[in-house]
């Protein structure tokens, strides 16, 4: 039998705890969005992106305050979240999916996360991005 000794994430608010609230969520997105603008892996993904990455930020900030278990601060703001549809109409595909994932990941190094709640995160965020993907308007190659 296992026993687990350390925090359980994805029940209550523990995981937007450990992500250090808004504050440390909103450190988490600065990070990924300066990675993006730096790194030429993610190109692809930052021509997906207004110029001026600002409601970017915000949307992201406080999609991921609720989806933590933290307050639902995206709906407070934006309505309903719908990330698929949301993202319908962009041509995403696995190479768009792993260049926002390794910005994430590398934003995720950057913070002061246990590892094991790193790990979590990320894990967990491939979900939506692997959704996206699905719903993309890409053409399906024959």
């Amino acid at each position: 039998m296992e026993i687990q000794t350390g925090p359980r994430y994805g029940e209550g608010d523990t995981s937007y705890r450990a992500a250090g609230e808004r504050e440390g969520i909103t450190k988490l997105v600065d990070a990924f969005y300066r990675i993006m603008d730096e790194l030429p892996e993610a190109r692809v993904i930052r021509r997906m992106h207004p110029r001026d990455l600002t409601v970017s930020r915000d949307k992201l900030a406080r999609f991921l305050c609720g989806w933590l278990n933290g307050p639902k601060l995206f709906s407070e703001k934006y309505g309903p979240i719908r990330i698929p549809s949301a993202h319908a109409h962009l041509p995403v595909g696995p190479r768009e999916r792993d260049a926002w994932l390794l910005c994430m990941e590398k934003a995720i190094a950057e913070q002061d996360y246990a590892p094991d709640f790193a790990a979590y995160l990320l894990r967990e965020l491939r979900v939506p991005a692997e959704r996206i993907v699905q719903v993309s308007r890409d053409p399906v190659e024959p």
